[in-house]
């Protein structure tokens, strides 16, 4: 029989208390309750850089590799253990169908994973909401999903983009956001991405929520939250892009005076199934009905920025789709996954009713 050797210890003080004691100094608090953040970096100006710390405008997108995002914020190792994961670094003028596919189906299989608690997302700030919303249709878990940019390149003198950064795994860190549906956080400000649309061209206070405001707010002391949605999201939503390898070209068609329906046929040629327009024009009408004839779905929507587009017996009549109060570019990305599932414009407006 092999030797036993007794472990030290104090008069008074078994081991076991020892060893817990031990370990009260040399582990964080909440080391065993931090949560595991994956981070999917897709580029921006909250990865961008400029020539020097008074560049505000002409930098460059897509610049700051992840670790160095990391590297910058050390602060991050205090809140959450984080999961890299690169999905590009590109202006998100350039996120494409491949790219917003990749990143929902990485979601998907990251967020699955029990050892996950939420995800953040980085992204450019101009076409963030569109790319938030897919995501908010798309992916298939209740745990939180935070979409996040900058309005300053990584290099400025004032950059927000840090901050926001910290404050978005905040929030996916935080039990009280599972089941909200994908979120923008920018300025430490809560947005449903059903709601929120960039308001400004270069303000930090850029994303708002118009007419519903923020669902919460990162504060200084806790996350909080005051509403949640009733729309269809997420767990919920019908839409399932696991085996989808493409998305029906979908185009938007601007409404002002004297417009031309020139873009229109030009789109229909160019393999569009589905149009949204933007308020109309007496011109369009008879280019619809040709766009129809060839099987092209219309979506009605509005370049206000607010207010419903109202539920009309004559679109119906006519077979077009109203888009309730997303804006054209959201419409565009909840008629591409309708045609996904159905052409059937009564089923569509379900769609558009309930989402």
């Amino acid at each position: 029989m092999k030797n036993r050797i007794s472990p030290p210890s104090l008069p008074g003080l078994p081991f076991r208390v020892l060893l817990c004691l031990a370990m009260t100094l040399t582990i964080p608090i909440n080391a065993l309750s931090m949560p595991k953040i994956a981070l999917f970096t897709t580029g921006g100006t909250i990865q961008s850089k400029g020539d020097d710390r008074l560049t505000l405008f002409e930098y460059r997108a897509g610049r700051v590799p992840p670790d160095e995002l990391l590297a910058d914020l050390p602060e991050l190792k205090d809140i959450a253990e984080i999961e890299v994961h690169e999905i590009s670094n590109v202006g998100s003028g350039n996120i494409n169908t491949e790219r917003l596919l990749r990143l929902a189906r990485h979601l998907n299989q990251t967020l699955d994973r029990r050892d996950i608690d939420g995800a953040v997302v980085t992204h450019g700030t101009s076409t963030l909401e569109e790319t938030a919303y897919f995501l908010h249709l798309t992916v298939k878990s209740a745990k939180p999903v935070v979409v996040v940019g900058a309005m300053r390149p990584f290099t400025a003198i004032s950059r927000d983009g840090p901050y926001n950064l910290y404050n978005a795994v905040r929030t996916a860190g935080t039990p009280s956001a599972a089941g909200m549906g994908v979120m923008i956080v920018l300025n430490d400000t809560i947005h449903s991405a059903r709601f929120a649309t960039k308001g400004h061209t270069y303000h930090v206070e850029t994303f708002v929520s118009r007419e519903h405001g923020p669902i919460g707010y990162v504060d200084s002391d806790q996350v909080v939250f005051y509403r949640r949605l009733i729309t269809r999201h997420t767990t919920n939503s019908e839409f399932d892009i696991s085996k989808v390898e493409s998305l029906p070209q979908v185009d938007i068609v601007y409404g002002y005076q004297e417009a031309s329906a020139a873009p229109i046929p030009a789109l229909v040629a160019d393999g569009a199934s589905g149009i949204v327009y933007a308020s109309g024009s007496p011109a369009f009408s008879d280019a619809f009905l040709a766009a129809q004839s060839n099987g092209v779905v219309i979506v009605r929507s509005d370049r206000k920025g607010a207010g419903r587009v109202v539920l009309s017996d004559s679109a119906a009549a006519r077979a077009i789709i109203t888009s309730d109060n997303l804006n054209p570019q959201k419409s565009r990305i909840l008629l591409r996954l309708a045609l996904t599932q159905t052409t059937n414009p009564a089923e569509i407006q379900r769609m558009f009713n309930e989402y």
